[in-house]
């Protein structure tokens, strides 16, 4: 399978905007806490799984190939991609590749997709922009108000509690934490 860092490299070749990259590395350390939870003894899968997903997010690939398109890419450079992670990467994009998330590692990254870009939002307007000063509380908040990152999909990071079983405070507290402990690497 692909290392971190062949990951990374590719990414950079692919993915012109940094914020993109970023997003993905916050989906992948999500994936690899989730992964403790669900799956021990599969972390890197997962993680990969959430590194990699927006990969072929770009201007040359059809929305319905976003998600599916990033394993051919891959496979075309000699990697090895595992069948389960083709899944999660293409399910992550359901509603435009027609995948159907089936498995707890598709689920986290389909309802993980979108917290990463509430925790974000909700440490970008925080006097100190920073992670470490961020609550699931606040989070939370910002969670109840519409208006506030308005593109976040709200219906699909609250999946959490029937596709997974975890409850939304906790799933948001497993991001923070991840994400938290990657402060460094996405900025913030």
């Amino acid at each position: 399978m692909i290392s971190r860092e062949e990951a990374l490299k590719f990414l950079k070749e692919q993915i012109e905007n940094k914020n993109i990259i970023k997003h993905m590395i916050a989906c992948e350390v999500i994936m690899r806490a989730l992964a403790k939870r669900f799956e021990p003894g599969k972390e890197e899968v997962w993680a990969m799984a959430g590194l990699l997903h927006d990969g072929d997010y770009r201007d040359d690939v059809p929305p319905d190939q976003q998600g599916i398109k990033v394993s051919q890419m891959l496979e075309a450079r000699g990697f090895q991609i595992p069948e389960e992670m083709k899944q999660t990467m293409a399910a992550h994009n359901w509603g435009n590749t027609g995948v159907e998330p089936k498995s707890k590692m598709d689920w986290s990254l389909f309802c993980g997709d979108s917290l990463t870009g509430l925790i974000v939002a909700t440490a970008l307007v925080h006097p100190e922009r920073k992670l470490a000063r961020i609550t699931v509380e606040s989070i939370l908040k910002k969670f109840k108000d519409k208006a506030f990152a308005r593109g976040t999909r709200r219906k699909e990071i609250a999946l959490c509690e029937e596709k997974l079983g975890i409850p939304l405070n906790e799933f948001m507290a497993i991001g923070l934490k991840a994400m938290q402990d990657a402060a460094d690497e996405l900025g913030l």
